[in-house]
């Protein structure tokens, strides 16, 4: 008697369709997940070409405006004049140097608003617009200054061949100060004890947690001198015979456009449109004033960070015209 499969035929039918299931749960599966990496491939790719067009216009949108007309060149010095500050003189002097260089430019206008900062870098400024000055003889070059104009602000102003102000306008502060504090009896107070080391005589000069030495002090007076004289020579360079002989007048003290006037150190009250229109002459007023890329401002971020982190020394702080 042959033996009967014919039970077991249900069996084999439900291991089958199972299978078949599972394959196409699996093959489901994958499409979707290619479907997945599909979408995410688009997005990234949309998002990085999103991302150049944006830095593309960022560097675009920073390059100096083209124009075709007779036009009035304006550069704009706003705020502390430092190399980490809100204007630095590589800054400055590129806008300059573009507007001098750029096509039917009928004059330049510097529109100062600023309490000051670094002599070295006002220094900067100040002989690169004498220097264009004297290359560029036919194309006048005069300072506007908004609601300051002082210390380092007015040595900048001081190279321009006018300055022009408000009547409220601050001006002046030809002076420079060197700032910090002392610490010695508040950690006399807290128990605290100062130990310093150093390998040469002066290397802790002005340490504000030691007592102040006179001969330090003596050093330090010594050098702000000399920086005053200099910014004395290069105020009487640029204003010559205008200059009156108050005595004050490298002293350190601000005074308002309308006394400045009257002392020699402005020429005359108007704004950037009424310098443009009537006395340069061109009333279309382009701006040459250099803003730094995207890039350029990471770049420096991550300098100054390294810079920062190989610091040797900052016990006290550099001279500054504020």
């Amino acid at each position: 008697m042959s033996e009967q499969h014919s039970p077991q035929l249900p069996e084999q039918t439900s291991s089958s369709t199972t299978e078949s299931s599972l394959l196409k749960e699996y093959l489901w599966e994958n499409l979707k997940e290619r479907k997945r990496n599909r979408r995410w491939n688009i997005f990234f790719k949309a998002f990085f070409a999103i991302y150049f067009l944006f830095l593309l216009f960022m560097l675009l949108d920073s390059e100096v405006p083209s124009t075709t007309g007779d036009h009035t060149a304006l550069v704009d010095v706003e705020g502390v004049i430092a190399s980490g500050g809100d204007t630095k003189a590589d800054d400055v002097v590129t806008g300059l140097r573009s507007a001098f260089e750029a096509d039917n430019v009928k004059g330049v206008i510097i529109r100062i608003n600023s309490p000051g900062g670094s002599p070295v870098q006002a220094g900067y400024i100040n002989a690169e617009i004498r220097r264009l000055r004297e290359q560029y003889p036919e194309i006048p070059l005069h300072a506007v200054v908004a609601d300051v104009c002082a210390s380092g602000g007015y040595y900048v102003a001081a190279a321009a061949e006018k300055i022009f102000v408000n009547e409220a306008s601050i001006v002046g502060s030809i002076g420079v100060l060197m700032d910090g504090f002392g610490f010695v009896d508040t950690m006399k107070k807290l128990g605290v004890e100062r130990r310093l080391l150093t390998a040469g005589k002066y290397k802790g000069i002005l340490d504000p947690f030691s007592p102040l030495a006179s001969e330090d002090k003596a050093h330090a007076v010594k050098i702000l001198q000399q920086i005053h004289a200099q910014f004395i020579d290069i105020v009487r360079q640029g204003r010559g015979d205008r200059l009156s002989d108050h005595p004050d007048l490298f002293s350190g003290l601000i005074w308002t456009g309308e006394e400045a006037k009257k002392l020699g150190l402005v020429d005359d009250f108007g704004s950037a449109g009424y310098v443009a229109r009537d006395v340069i002459g061109a009333e279309k007023i382009v701006d040459y004033t250099h803003e730094e890329s995207l890039l350029d401002r990471f770049a420096k971020q991550v300098g100054v960070g390294v810079a920062n982190a190989l610091q040797l020394n900052a016990n006290f702080a550099l001279p500054s015209f504020r």
